[in-house]
């Protein structure tokens, strides 16, 4: 670590992984209600459940951007953070709202929270991911802005490389594509268009460029191979990524009320999302290949290397299963949905977030990597979780394959409900290896308290 102001990243990391403890816990509450639909009623419904899980799952990993870009934009600017006290209260004040907000998912009924939360006077709320009250989304706007504002002008009094700049793109796109969330149309098609905009236009866009400039940084850092060398990739991939990922928002127009031309360009372009993340696999692999030195953390290279390979599989070949509008006509919102966005959240973000943490808080803890004993804990933690998503993955594909069968191809289909009844198997068998996730989830956390001989 070379300046002081990066040490604001610190509990930005540590909140991430607390909310990612959260998000795991209520994921499997909420697998164990698809088998055992009584599990923990009234006092925490299925739909509670569900919602602090996507909601933790979204606020944590913008805590982990957040926590990247802070270590990440005055290394690279060489100069300090321009204000690391609105840093910190901006911290508290984000975590103050995410742990507010679930308190009243879990307190009172979702309809009361929107009435006591100003709703009325500007709907919000009631979509899919986007659940937080008003008054929550109009606190992330404040912490975002105060967020660019510190980021930009340390930009703007500092160095300029392709790696901040793809950065603070990515993160000022994020912010802009969540004002849409406040547009909240009565026509049914135009609230889609909005919503697609801020869920596809951050995961499927802007937020790729995050991901491309974090693990740009981590590779430069553990590799030593020339800075130029990987701008020009990077600078391949995210062009990639807009190109496929914009026009791909395509895919989430079939069958809500569009013309049918997005069948065709929703189908091509986001047949092509797959190529960026290949692209990604090969730039991971290709850097370590060429690396000039042997770096002592381990772990972060693993971990970057393992977003590459994963992220390629969970959302380039998963999410081309069913992107084709033929194929989606049939599998659209079933079990393979699922799969596809459990593997492409871990491959691409979850294991993006990790991997910067790995590299910078042994930096920020006045070491150059961990202990091998903790680096050896934290590759067990890697790979308890990173195989038993595949298993999730693998499982939850199980059973969409099951429940179109049963429920949509079928002469005589089922209903919804005794689909389920069919597929159960499969959610038991997801709920197993959830567990095991946890588990490796608590290795890996505990490998930050695992004392031993610094590895450098």
């Amino acid at each position: 670590m070379q300046y002081k102001s990066q040490m604001v990243a610190k509990p930005y990391f540590i909140g991430a992984l607390v909310l990612f403890v959260a998000q795991i816990l209520f994921g499997l509450i909420m697998g164990l209600q698809y088998v055992v639909g009584d599990f923990l009623f009234p006092h925490i419904p299925f739909n509670v459940a569900r919602m602090v899980h996507t909601n933790a799952l979204i606020v944590w990993l913008l805590m982990g951007f957040m926590g990247a870009a802070y270590y990440m934009v005055p290394e690279e600017s060489e100069c300090e953070l321009y204000s690391p006290k609105l840093a910190l209260i901006m911290f508290w004040i984000f975590l103050a709202a995410a742990g507010l907000t679930v308190v009243g998912y879990l307190a009172v009924p979702y309809a009361t929270l929107a009435k006591i939360t100003g709703n009325d006077l500007l709907p919000t709320m009631g979509r899919e991911f986007l659940e937080q009250p008003t008054i929550t989304k109009i606190g992330i706007v404040v912490v975002a802005l105060a967020f660019l504002f510190n980021l930009s002008m340390t930009f703007l009094k500092g160095r300029k490389t392709s790696i901040t700049t793809v950065m603070l793109l990515g993160l000022w796109g994020l912010a802009i594509m969540f004002l849409f969330s406040f547009v909240n149309p009565d026509n049914l098609v135009r609230d889609k268009f909005y919503w697609w905009w801020v869920v596809h236009l951050w995961v499927e866009g802007v937020w790729e460029l995050i991901l491309g400039a974090i693990l740009a940084f981590v590779l430069i850092k553990i590799t030593g191979v020339d800075r130029e060398v990987i701008e020009k990739w990077l600078y391949v991939i995210i062009t990639l990524s807009l190109i496929t990922g914009l026009i791909g928002t395509g895919h989430h127009y079939f069958w809500i009320g569009t013309p049918e031309y997005w069948q065709w360009l929703g189908s091509v372009f986001s047949a092509l999302e797959p190529v960026p993340f290949f692209a990604m696999t090969l730039f991971a692999f290709n850097m370590v290949n060429r690396r000039r030195r042997e770096h002592p953390n381990r772990a972060a290279t693993l971990w970057a290397l393992g977003t590459g390979v994963m992220s390629f599989l969970g959302a380039g070949v998963w999410g081309f299963l069913h992107t084709l509008s033929p194929v989606n006509y049939y599998t659209h919102g079933t079990q393979i949905t699922a799969a596809h966005g459990h593997m492409a959240f871990y491959g691409a973000y979850v294991m993006v977030v990790l991997t910067i943490i790995s590299y910078a808080m042994p930096l920020m803890r006045g070491r150059a990597a961990n202990s091998n004993a903790s680096q050896v804990l934290e590759m067990w933690g890697f790979w308890l979780m990173t195989i038993s998503m595949v298993f999730i993955t693998l499982f939850l594909t199980g059973a969409g394959i099951l429940q179109v069968w049963l429920q949509r191809v079928s002469t005589t289909p089922m209903g919804f409900m005794a689909t389920q009844d069919q597929v159960a198997l499969f959610y038991w068998l997801r709920e197993g290896t959830g567990l095991v996730f946890m588990i490796g989830l608590a290795v890996y956390l505990f490998s930050f308290f695992k004392d031993g001989k610094s590895a450098a």
